[in-house]
């Protein structure tokens, strides 16, 4: 290892150590450290990548009202959910690009999911495969079923496929990314439910935070937030960390959401 990634490495697993449990809030990770039980957790998840765009104020006011309606139960509200009964409890909730329509849609989609696979886990394991390099065409699969399943036949709206972007299509699909490092990885932060995919398949989530600081790490050489940048930042996050490269994300992102010096 050159002086210079000697010296990235040192600053990296500095601001690793230092962004623990202890710097979580703001973030809609928080969210899942409700919980403890699996279910719980997983659903949790789900909805709190799934709303993670815009301003974190407004994302976590979304979510308090989400969670709000489920009362702190996800996995017991999900498994019973009704449709002529609890679609009426959205209505009023909209977030950006999602309408109250497609927030109604995903809930009823969520239910289905655990009626028929048991778990978001059951689901995304059926496209992943232990020889692919990373994740891509797991990602891609899981959104193309996903919309599908939200959209329960009819033409999906821009919210919902918005709601789960393709990497094929070159989206950086940052907040999968962000619901599968929560998944896959264990640490004070990140719950590591699915242990069945290796940490070195993950790729990092970017959004402008991630890649304003990656570039000016020279981490990326890309220009635009994409795919590619995505996979460049986490292969050169390799050289510091093998095998868990997204370790750095959670520091990485909110030393740029607060605007501090790397």
């Amino acid at each position: 290892m050159k002086k210079k990634e000697k010296l990235l490495k040192q600053k990296l697993d500095y601001h690793y150590k230092y962004f623990d449990y202890s710097q979580i809030s703001p973030d809609p990770l928080e969210f899942l450290h409700r919980y403890s039980d699996y279910y719980d957790i997983e659903i949790s998840g789900l909805l709190s990548s799934v709303f993670a765009y815009g301003n974190v104020r407004q994302i976590n006011s979304t979510l308090n009202k989400l969670h709000a309606i489920m009362d702190g139960k996800p996995y017991e509200f999900i498994k019973n959910y009704s449709s002529k009964r609890d679609d009426k409890l959205f209505r009023k909730i909209v977030h950006r690009f999602y309408s109250s329509e497609d927030i109604v849609s995903l809930f009823n989609a969520i239910h289905k999911i655990y009626i028929n696979y048991g778990s978001l886990k059951r689901l995304f394991l059926l496209y992943y495969f232990s020889e692919e390099e990373h994740l891509k065409n797991a990602i891609h699969f899981y959104s193309r079923n996903m919309i599908d399943i939200i959209a329960d036949h009819k033409e999906p709206s821009r919210g919902m496929v918005f709601m789960f972007p393709d990497p094929f299509k070159g989206s950086a699909c940052k907040r999968t990314n962000l619901f599968l490092r929560w998944m896959v990885r264990k640490d004070e932060l990140d719950l590591g439910l699915w242990s069945e995919i290796p940490t070195e398949k993950l790729v990092i989530p970017v959004d402008t935070h991630v890649a304003r600081i990656c570039t000016e790490l020279k981490l990326t050489k890309q220009k635009n937030v994409s795919w590619k940048m995505a996979e460049e930042i986490t292969n050169n996050l390799k050289i510091y960390d093998a095998k868990d490269p997204v370790k750095y994300d959670f520091a990485i992102c909110h030393i740029g959401m607060r605007k501090l010096k790397f």
